[in-house]
């Protein structure tokens, strides 16, 4: 069942984007505490995002309430913000906050000059009675989710310390069309692109460091063959490797210009390292049972991976440098498909528990594994957010799968996206530059 697994921008650049307001000193900015969000016992911040003001006030379009209507969806994604309704407040800007109990009032402004559209919002801390930050964005009248977007993530760095993701996305596997097709789609499921058109067997998307290239492995020559396509259009895709046996899909490295794939032209499953052209550069494994989906540390100095040398699948990190590998897992008789944090603290991986697959995470030094999930189903093909704070993964239940997202802290578990078909191996994209 593991083997059988892993064989098979839309960003609108914002012409200007500028500080507007910095209610803090440097100091004070430097003293001020961030909230943790993977706190287990973290208490969601109250927020409050009435409809953007029109400046002409001649706008009757109701795009000031679509702009506050998207970025709370955006806000919300995050998981540590619990916006208040704005019935409550009958949608305006002006409202007795401490009385409703709102920690965070986000104002926000735009004006529309022929297709030129400028955005402004400020963040008001409630209880301190004070403005902490503003931005302005300059653009096209067509960029404006961008922007809100944008604001978004800059509100969530207010918070945290770190940008958002609600302009990532996630590529994942669906067989809406009778075959198993690469699709895209932003992490709020407002639209999706089809990447692939094979119209065969297509599996395990991986994303450049850039977020500029996807590769995937397609049997649509007969074989497990590794392309991958420029996402910046529709036209360029090429093989990676097109070897005889297993071309599987590959773990970039940090800086893009290697991957690390398991081939098998030799006979056995190994792992090789290759250049972006697919030339192998050094055979990392050499004929240790069966050695798959590899992913890289953040620093690039190591590699996870899944080899059944012990006689059965388990963890194991390779030192990049002199090749030494150390065992990671030791509970659970099955576990597999690794996906290292972002932030390098942890693994994400699935395990077989009580005949079901979950989602763990472990320290990369070894130690207890923390389990994610325990609900009923099969949860698998954990991916990390770029900030490192959730895992989205597949979960397959009466048959349907489908791809969800939960708080590294196992919290918030959500289904992201309600489409047609069955969804499988997520993988979540960097940050859009």
């Amino acid at each position: 069942m593991w083997l059988h697994r892993f064989s098979h921008r839309l960003s609108l650049a914002v012409l200007a984007s500028c500080l507007l307001l910095a209610a803090m000193s440097r100091g004070a900015a430097a003293e001020r505490v961030y909230l943790d969000i993977t706190a287990s016992d973290v208490r969601k911040v109250v927020v409050a995002v009435p409809a953007f003001v029109d400046k002409t006030g001649t706008d009757t379009s109701g795009r000031g309430l679509r702009m506050a209507e998207l970025l709370a969806r955006g806000l919300d994604f995050h998981g540590f913000v619990r916006l208040i309704d704005p019935a409550r407040y009958g949608g305006l800007q002006d409202a007795d906050w401490k009385q409703l109990e709102v920690d965070y009032v986000v104002r926000g402004s735009y004006q529309l000059d022929g297709t030129r559209l400028t955005v402004e919002g400020r963040l008001f801390d409630v209880a301190e009675d004070r403005l902490l930050a503003g931005r302005r964005y300059r653009g096209l009248e067509r960029q404006q989710d961008d922007m809100i977007l944008r604001f978004c993530d800059a509100l969530v760095e207010e918070f945290t310390g770190e940008p958002g993701i609600s302009r990532t996305s996630i590529a994942y596997v669906s067989d809406e069309t009778g075959r198993k097709e690469i699709y895209i789609s932003d992490v709020l499921g407002r639209s999706r692109r089809q990447v692939t058109r094979h119209r065969h067997l297509c599996v395990s998307p991986r994303f450049t460091p850039d977020g500029n290239f996807l590769a995937y492995t397609t049997y649509h020559r007969g074989n497990q063959d590794l392309y991958i396509t420029d996402l910046r259009q529709n036209r360029i895709t090429r093989a990676l490797s097109r070897r005889k046996g297993m071309n599987l899909a590959p773990a970039f490295s940090p800086d893009g210009k290697t991957m690390v794939v398991t081939l098998s032209k030799d006979g056995s499953p190994d792992l090789y390292l290759l250049d972006r052209k697919g030339k192998i550069l050094k055979r990392l494994t050499r004929r240790a049972g069966i050695n798959v989906s590899p992913s890289f540390a953040p620093d690039g100095r190591s590699i996870v991976f899944v080899s059944d040398r012990s006689g059965r699948p388990q963890l194991y990190i390779m030192d990049m440098g002199n090749l030494k590998v150390r065992r990671l897992t030791f509970r659970g008789s099955e576990n597999s498909e690794p996906s290292w944090s972002p932030k390098g603290d942890r693994i994400a991986y699935t395990s077989l528990v009580d005949g079901h697959y979950q989602i763990f995470t472990i320290d990369p030094a070894g130690g207890t594994p923390r389990q994610v999930t325990s609900s009923w189903g099969e949860y698998e093909s954990p991916t990390w957010s770029p900030d490192g704070r959730q895992i989205a993964f597949s979960r397959r239940r009466n048959g349907h799968s489908e791809i969800c997202a939960v708080l590294a802290n196992g919290k918030d578990l959500r289904v992201l996206f309600k489409l047609k078909g069955n969804q499988s191996y997520p993988q979540w994209s960097p940050r859009p530059r």
